[in-house]
């Protein structure tokens, strides 16, 4: 039975399921849903109460929320490992993914992403204040990122972890700011990590290509 992953083909939590995917070679079909439509349909509301995305389904298995749906993908499916064994790795890569989601979303990609470069392309509003924020509160979170970040390729671990496959997303939207790639560049071992990672090709094949920009790179 074909797996089905429903989503809104801008959202960050929606690329980070899908980048999941690609990363453990794990096939699927793509159901395109709107959270922020009017008649968001009565059969996607059935399967996430909430209406937000992304959601997952496997048969008769259906999953809301981003992290249960990777670390579900990760264990699920045949290919790449994508969380550490070794319990000290695995506790780093939770407490990333903690963070990014309680500290570095709402800056990053609803304030700074949203105000500074989505809105605008698509014609709608933007607030200065609300994007000014976001880049007052990013340092914190960028900085507490970079302290925890290991010394090689990747954030947590010597390989491909669920901690990147959330962070990436992000730090793309992000940096697709000039304001935030600049702010980037303050953090060496960030910065490193994302010269590799923006490379990466799992990322790079799940891009979402945003309204007036090409599909090459990330800060366009």
């Amino acid at each position: 039975m074909t797996v089905q992953l429903h989503g809104y083909q801008y959202s960050v939590y929606a690329w980070i399921a899908r980048l999941a995917m690609h990363a453990k070679g794990a096939r699927y079909k793509w159901v395109e849903v709107n959270p922020f439509a009017k008649d968001v349909p009565t059969d996607y509301l059935a399967m996430h109460p909430f209406g937000r995305v992304p959601t997952l389904v496997n048969g008769d298995f259906v999953l809301f929320e981003t992290t249960a749906i990777t670390r579900y993908v990760d264990e699920a499916f045949e290919g790449p490992r994508l969380q550490p064994i070794n319990p000290e790795d695995r506790a780093r890569v939770s407490q990333i993914i903690s963070i990014i989601d309680s500290y570095a979303y709402w800056p990053l990609v609803r304030q700074v992403f949203s105000h500074g470069v989505f809105r605008p392309r698509l014609g709608h509003p933007a607030d200065p204040i609300e994007y000014q924020r976001g880049l007052e509160a990013a340092p914190l979170v960028l900085r507490t990122l970079d302290q925890l970040a290991s010394k090689g390729a990747f954030l947590a671990t010597d390989f491909l972890s669920l901690a990147d496959i959330h962070l990436a997303p992000m730090v793309a939207y992000f940096t697709s700011d000039p304001s935030g790639e600049t702010l980037l560049k303050q953090h060496s071992r960030l910065s490193a990590w994302w010269s590799v990672m923006s490379l990466e090709k799992h990322l790079v094949e799940t891009k979402p290509v945003l309204p007036g920009a090409s599909q090459e790179g990330f800060a366009n």
